[in-house]
């Protein structure tokens, strides 16, 4: 569904969320989300799970999420967001992202654990399909290189990465080390250790005890990060 303008319809940032299966991938949302101060359905149907998360999150409730009756009866249907966390069984995933299709829940998130198993749900019409395992370890992959401390990589081969800065950048301005010309990655931030962020500006002078907010092609940031 799109708005007046042509685009897509957003979820509001404070409306409940709908979240099925409290495994690990689900429940971790699950907290979350309620740390946010959103209101959180969860939907379990295995009883010990139920018990253990029903003092944490805002509703937690035992059904089978394969019934849609079960769904209607639960008010499913009133959500325009959901989150289906279950991974274990690939016939229970299909069958719940189904029901929430059919229910017409908007805004879909849905744990893949193959990209055969992703095919088939976005097919069916999961909006967000995602790789838990996978992305955390192509991020673990970036990461034990040693400089970088964190990986966020979108659809397109750009990336933001925080990292420690090469040794060619300290002690110099951002002007001076013309990192962007050498490297075609761009500096977006530097944190020094007690300061707040500050974004980056021609004359910010890096040291060594610095940490760099760097964007650009995951190539380029490879090779960037790869110097001493």
């Amino acid at each position: 569904m799109a708005n007046s303008s042509g685009a897509p319809n957003r979820p509001a940032h404070n409306a409940p969320v709908l979240v099925i299966g409290l495994g690990r991938f689900g429940s971790s949302t699950a907290e979350q989300l309620v740390k946010q101060g959103r209101e959180v359905l969860a939907i379990e149907r295995d009883r010990n799970l139920v018990q253990k998360w029903a003092p944490l999150l805002t509703h937690v409730v035992e059904a089978d999420a394969t019934n849609i009756d079960a769904l209607r009866q639960l008010g499913a249907q009133e959500f325009s967001s959901a989150v289906c966390g279950v991974g274990t069984s690939i016939e229970s995933s299909v069958l719940i992202t189904v029901n929430l299709v059919d229910l017409g829940i908007e805004h879909l998130w849905v744990k893949a654990i193959t990209p055969s198993h992703g095919k088939i749900l976005t097919r069916i019409g999961a909006n967000h399909v995602i790789y838990p395992e996978a992305d955390a370890g192509v991020r673990a992959a970036h990461l034990v290189s040693g400089r970088m401390l964190d990986f966020i990589e979108f659809d397109d081969d750009f990336a933001i990465v925080k990292m420690y800065p090469p040794r060619e950048t300290v002690g110099f301005t951002l002007d001076e080390s013309k990192v962007r010309s050498k490297y075609g990655v761009t500096i977006v931030g530097v944190k020094s250790p007690g300061e707040d962020f500050t974004y980056a500006r021609p004359e910010t002078k890096v040291s060594a005890r610095d940490m760099l907010i760097v964007s650009g092609h995951v190539d380029l940031l490879e090779r960037f990060a790869a110097r001493p």
